[in-house]
Formats: structure tokens, C-alpha cells, sequence
């Protein structure tokens, strides 16, 4: 009896490893999307186009469902044909509509990345635009309107942005802006480069000068100014593509990681004064394990083994593997990944996009990342490596372990040359959906069908004192399985954003005992219990609304 008790329970553990409680279904013909990213190729191999571009989901017209936007390219030359930003509203009935015309956001530039948040606080999402040409900042005026006030709002950007971030880093209520600059280069000033000796393909950043990345303090009002130098962020060396806003010392401040191509990653500490001091090197985030710079992309950070400190998840070039940062606490991070199953099925993938994830809802976030190579080629001289590449998502086991799933998630499976990457639950069933944006090729909306009992508890925040989105906001919640906490954060992946809502699994719990906020302003509330399967919203220091329709 006992010996087929114990095959049982291995039977059970067995089944719970699997993925086959949760699938992912292309819905984006049926969902009604149509955007096909351009990179405006013609062969000149000009390095901007195999880096673009990134995705969003947010509430652009404050009706309560999440609605997605496309940052795209455009040819360098015209061809008769206009290539626009996309933004599709969302219907509410799992289908969306283009809504691009006469949005304000249709408007044809070079563009990277995005990043949401409300900087005037009037309760309406604003959008950050990185662009070759320049970055723009568009103001939401309601209803799936934006008007772009850039000039007037003192933003001056134009050196290859990429990544960007809102952070209220001296806490004072109002968002301030992180943009991660990439390298100096001009159509003029391409360089030729070639994998073969004979061919020209795209080159590595190596080849360029690098450029600061830029720190946009906010003076209210709608002005902002440029705080790069005074915050000691500033470095002309840098080839920044990702960025991550993270409490890495659970001082209560907001910190920065920059995630470089080539050139070492940096961790910037808040100082709690308006500056901040860089400690990458002796965090153990500056290099690879072999003290080289790798070529980092896109970057996450979550507590993701329920230690109580954020950890760094990395996307990283081919044959570098993902990187898998664990906070150690005393300001050191010691990398996982390669003795993890996540660093040995990354080895030969390029990571764009990553991020952290609970898509099973049991509450342990897992880790997604959207892979493709920079060439076409690429295959002629590294056979073992591909151009079209599948996403990886490892479901997180509990105690650090994670196993790679995605052969078992249906289409998500596919190969392709993704860039950007974003999640959040369009449908409102509770769980979380993936959107992906391809290189000169189509978006993909990937649906979440899972089919087990896990609960959960979606939780979107309003500041009162704090900023409007709550952004540095951490939310504990405790149930019968445990404690978890996330902070509320825009930014990270790359170039793209994710919906602000946090949504918390809590597998077999029905209810939440205790829900727990700490804002930027200093303010805690408390609440519970507070019963699952619900999307509930909490404005600050006043109370808690359940089922919530409306945002």
C-alpha cells in the first residue's frame, strides 16, 4: 500500500510539472489585429532595422479593458506607402478596432519603444514614444485621443532611443522619465560589417560610439527638465537597451537597471537625494560569469522565489544565455542561469523581450522571453544558431527551479523574429495574455486558455499623494499558500509595457486574508479579507472598490 502511494504522489508531481492545464491560442486575426511591423529594409543593412519594435497594452480610453499599441518604423526613403503607429481599442467582446486615425498617434516616424503613465495625474494613461527622429510625448486627452506635447513639455531626445520608463524617483507625486539611449549613428555614418567576409549584415554595437541615456525630472505642470547629469546617470558610454525600475535594497526608493549591449550593465542605487550612485561591478550585474560585457536586451525584475527582494532576469545575444540574477541581499546578485535549466535552453537564443509572469496563476511568477536573431543569415555561419527563433517560458517550479514548457503551450511554440513583448489580460478572464511584436513582420496576440481551478486577485491602484498609476507602490497580499508582493512598475521587457494592474495567482486559495499597500508617498493601507477572482481597485488612503468595470 504504501509502495503505490508513493507512486501516486510522484504521479501527481509529475502532472503538476506539466504545462497541459495552460495553452496559448493565436487569436490575432480573430481579435481583429493587423499590424505588420516595417523596418524599412532595402538591403543597405542599416543597423536600426533589425532592433524595432515594441508593443503596449493600457487602457487608452479609460473604459476598463486593455487596448494595445504598435510602435512602428517606416521606409528611409518613400515608396508611396505610409507606415503609422497602430493603436486598437478594445471592444470588450475579445475583438479590438483600429482606432489609429484621427487618434493623434497616427503619425509615421522611425519609432522603438514605449512607455505608459500618467504624468499629469488627471487620471487618463499618457504615452512616450521613442523615436530616431525624436521622442515624443502625447498627452491623453480621453476617449482614445492624444495630443503630442513634446516641445511643451521640454523633452529633447533624439539619440536612438530605446527603452523607457516612468519612475517617481524623489517621490514627490509626479512621474519622471528614464529613456535608454542606444548608440550614435546616422544613416551617414553607417558602417560596413559583414559575418561572411564578403557580405554586409547588420553590425554589433561595438562598432559604435556609445550615448547617454537620459533622466527627465518632472517640475509639475506639465514641464520637465534634464536631471541626466545631476543624477549621475549620465555616461557617454553606455549602449543601453533595457531598463528596470527595482528596490534592489528595500530602502522604499526606487532604483534603476540599465541593461547594455556590449558594454557593462549598470545598477544604479537612489541615493534618496535626486542622485543616484552606480554599483553594477559590485553588485555582480556589470558582466557575464566570464568578466565580459554581454549583449543585453531586455530586462525584468520580480521576487520570483517568495525571499522577499527582487531578482534580475536578462535577455542576452546568442550564446550568452538568458541571465538569472538572484538577489542575495547586501547589494549582491549572484547569477543562476547557468547551472538552471533557464540558462541551458537559452544558450543558443536571442532574448528581446522577457519578463517575469505568474500565467498559471499558482502564485510563483514564471519567465517568458520573445526570441529572434539580428540576421538573416545567421545560419550560414552558425548553423546551430537560427533567424526565426521560438519564445521560451519556463514554469517556476517553487525553490528557484524553473522547467522550460514551451513545446506544450500550442501556438505559442512557433518560430519568429520577435522584438517587443508585453503582458496583461485583455479578455478579463483573470489571467494573463501575451502580445508580441515582430521584426519587419506580423504581431501576434497569444491568448491564455488555461483550463485548471487556480484563483487569483487583479488589483489596479489610483495615488492620492502618490502619483495617479501608484507606480512604486508595493502590494503584499497573504493567503492560507503564503505571502507574495509586487511593486508596480513601468518600464522593463524591451521597448514595450505591460498593463499596470498587478495580478496576483493564489492557486487553490479562494480568498486573500490580508492585502497590504505600501505608496511612494509613505501612506499604508490594509485590507481583508478580500475574496478571490475579482478585479478590485484601491485609492490611496480611501478604501477598496470590488469587480471594478471601470478603471
Amino acid at each position: 500500500m504504501n509502495a503505490l502511494l508513493l507512486i501516486g504522489l510522484a504521479l501527481v508531481v509529475a502532472r503538476s510539472e506539466t504545462n497541459a492545464d495552460v495553452r496559448f491560442t493565436d487569436v490575432t486575426r480573430e481579435a481583429g489585429i493587423h499590424f505588420t511591423h516595417n523596418s524599412g529594409r532595402a538591403g543597405n543593412k542599416w543597423l536600426p532595422e533589425t532592433m524595432g519594435s515594441g508593443c503596449a497594452f493600457f487602457d487608452a480610453n479609460q473604459d476598463g479593458w486593455q487596448d494595445i499599441f504598435f510602435v512602428n518604423g517606416k521606409d528611409w526613403t518613400a515608396r508611396g506607402r505610409r507606415s503609422l503607429q497602430a493603436l486598437y481599442l478594445n471592444r470588450g467582446n475579445g475583438r479590438f478596432v483600429d482606432a489609429t486615425r484621427d487618434s493623434g498617434l497616427d503619425v509615421e516616424l522611425y519609432g522603438m519603444g514605449v512607455a505608459i503613465g500618467d504624468f499629469d495625474n488627471d487620471g487618463r494613461d499618457d504615452l512616450y514614444l521613442t523615436a530616431l527622429e525624436g521622442d515624443r510625448l502625447y498627452r491623453n486627452l480621453g476617449g482614445g485621443k492624444f495630443r503630442d506635447v513634446t516641445a511643451a513639455a521640454g523633452i529633447r531626445n533624439a539619440n536612438f532611443g530605446t527603452s523607457a520608463a516612468w519612475v517617481d524617483y524623489d517621490r514627490d507625486g509626479h512621474l519622471d522619465l528614464f529613456v535608454a539611449n542606444y548608440v550614435e549613428w546616422t544613416p551617414k555614418r553607417d558602417l560596413w560589417c559583414s559575418l561572411d567576409g564578403a557580405t554586409k549584415s547588420y553590425c554589433t554595437p561595438e562598432s559604435y560610439k556609445g550615448t547617454s541615456s537620459k533622466l527627465y525630472h518632472n517640475l509639475g505642470g506639465g514641464k520637465f527638465e534634464d536631471a541626466s547629469a545631476r543624477a549621475g546617470i549620465a555616461d557617454p558610454h553606455s549602449k543601453s537597451l533595457g531598463i528596470a525600475v527595482l528596490d534592489y535594497n528595500s530602502d522604499g526608493w526606487p532604483d534603476l537597471f540599465v541593461a547594455n549591449d556590449t558594454q557593462p550593465n549598470k545598477l544604479y542605487r537612489n541615493n534618496r537625494d535626486g542622485t543616484f550612485t552606480e554599483e553594477g561591478l559590485s553588485a555582480g550585474v556589470a558582466f557575464g560569469e566570464d568578466g565580459v560585457a554581454r549583449g543585453a536586451m531586455g530586462v525584468d525584475a520580480v521576487d520570483y522565489d517568495r525571499s522577499g527582494r527582487p531578482h534580475l532576469l536578462v535577455g542576452n545575444f546568442s550564446y550568452q544565455m538568458l541571465g538569472l540574477y538572484r538577489n542575495e541581499g547586501k547589494g549582491l546578485f549572484v547569477d543562476e542561469a547557468p547551472r538552471s535549466t533557464v540558462g541551458r535552453a537559452s544558450l543558443l537564443s536571442l532574448a528581446f523581450g522577457v519578463f517575469f509572469f505568474d500565467y498559471n496563476l499558482d502564485g510563483y511568477p514564471d519567465i517568458f522571453a520573445a526570441n529572434g536573431h539580428i540576421d538573416e543569415e545567421i545560419g550560414r555561419v552558425q548553423p546551430k544558431v537560427q533567424f526565426k527563433q521560438r519564445p521560451h517560458l519556463f514554469r517556476n517550479l517553487g525553490k528557484g527551479s524553473f522547467r522550460e514548457v514551451t513545446s506544450a503551450t500550442g501556438d505559442l511554440s512557433r518560430a519568429m523574429v520577435a522584438r517587443g513583448a508585453a503582458y496583461g489580460d485583455y479578455d478579463r478572464d483573470g489571467d494573463l495574455d501575451i502580445l508580441i511584436s515582430n521584426n519587419h513582420g506580423p504581431a501576434y496576440l497569444f491568448r491564455n486558455d488555461r483550463s485548471n481551478s487556480n484563483h487569483w486577485l487583479s488589483i489596479r491602484l489610483s495615488g492620492v499623494k502618490s502619483n495617479r498609476n501608484g507606480i512604486g507602490a508595493v502590494v503584499r497580499v497573504e493567503s492560507t499558500g503564503g505571502r507574495q508582493w509586487r511593486a508596480v512598475h513601468s518600464g522593463s521587457s524591451y521597448c514595450s509595457q505591460s498593463d499596470l494592474s498587478l495580478t496576483f495567482g493564489l492557486g487553490p486559495d479562494s480568498e486573500v486574508k490580508v492585502l497590504e499597500i505600501e505608496w511612494p508617498s509613505g501612506q499604508k493601507d490594509r485590507f481583508g479579507p478580500v475574496a478571490a477572482n475579482q478585479f478590485v481597485r484601491i485609492e490611496e488612503g480611501k478604501g477598496i472598490q470590488i469587480n471594478i468595470s471601470q478603471q
